[in-house]
């Protein structure tokens, strides 16, 4: 199959009588909102099912969150655009103006460790709960680079590659899924290749989350070692050096995203072996909600009562096996 298959996503701006940067309803904003809303959602609820304070939860996720965003947006211009400072210093101010993916790590991590600080709390536990939610978050995430394209690959003229040099993107009218037969060269996007190769780490923790217990930091260390080296490749295929914004600068022939993937890598090995000392209970059984908890959760409250069914029928047949015994 030669050229590029895969269609050109455009997708306008729905208009909103505001004045800018809020006069209009953004795809990538509308999606990466979404991702955040919907990780937040899943947190809160394997927060119950672990037993945690649900209040100490919400406040954690709105420090990582918060302090996530301006990580995001300020790392993004040191490293990315720093020309645009030089321009403009109130540019670091603008936090819409553009996000990095491992700024907003950074700053997730600097939000977890100043809520430790601040509150004398023990944040492993939140740390793990919010990251075994944050596959799900991080497919809609990406999902917003793929419509905005904002991860341009390198020219490519494989069936992988994205319709990037379609004529009928020049049209103003033309939306949706642009695509034609006749196009022999394209780019690859990585914002979307990455978006489907997250789509399996999802799955993965959301089995493995109703599967069993597991340590805290399972999740927060597996989701580093595993999303390292698949960044590290696809950075190999950005956009060359020079080429806007995004072609990303190379430092020691790495882009900066590249080179805190060794950190990553080692604050996923680091956290593993801490898990190591929070050993996980063999059951949910065990951390089961209290009755309050299980009356404002459908799913919880229906899995108590299966346990206390299998409970009782454990203990009618132990009964009946001693009555058999006397006779």
């Amino acid at each position: 199959m030669a050229g590029p298959q895969i269609p050109y996503i455009k997708i306008p701006e729905i208009p909103l009588p505001l004045p800018a940067p809020f006069n209009s309803i953004k795809p990538f904003g509308l999606l990466v909102a979404t991702g955040v809303y919907i990780g937040s959602i899943v947190a809160l609820r394997n927060a119950r099912r672990r037993g945690l304070d649900l209040a100490k939860m919400n406040d954690f996720i709105f420090w990582v969150v918060g302090i996530g965003f301006i990580g995001a947006h300020v790392l993004d211009a040191v490293f990315y655009t720093p020309e645009r400072i030089a321009r403009d210093p109130l540019y670091l101010l603008k936090i819409w103006a553009g996000l990095s993916s491992y700024g907003g790590f950074i700053g997730a991590v600097l939000g977890a460790l100043l809520y430790k600080v601040v509150k004398k709390e023990k944040v492993l536990p939140f740390v793990d709960v919010v990251c075994s939610a944050f596959p799900l978050a991080w497919v809609f995430g990406r999902a917003g680079c793929s419509v905005v394209h904002d991860h341009p690959g390198r020219e490519t003229t494989s069936w992988l590659g994205v319709q990037y040099f379609n004529p009928e993107l020049r049209n103003p009218d033309a939306w949706g899924l642009v695509w034609s037969p006749d196009q022999t060269i394209g780019r690859f996007d990585l914002g979307l290749i990455e978006m489907v190769l997250t789509i399996p780490l999802a799955v993965s923790f959301a089995f493995l989350w109703k599967a069993k217990p597991r340590p805290f930091g399972f999740y927060a260390g597996w989701q580093c070692v595993l999303y390292a080296p698949v960044r590290f490749v696809l950075d190999f295929f950005r956009v060359e050096e020079g080429a806007g914004h995004e072609g990303d600068p190379r430092y020691g022939g790495l882009t900066p995203a590249q080179w805190a993937c060794f950190g990553l890598v080692a604050l996923g090995f680091y956290v593993l072996r801490l898990s190591k000392q929070h050993p996980a209970p063999a059951t949910w059984a065990e951390v089961a909600p209290s009755s309050d908890e299980v009356e404002a959760d459908p799913e919880e409250r229906a899995e108590a009562e299966r346990n206390a069914a299998r409970r009782r029928g454990a203990s009618t047949e132990s009964a009946e096996r001693s009555d058999e015994d006397r006779s």
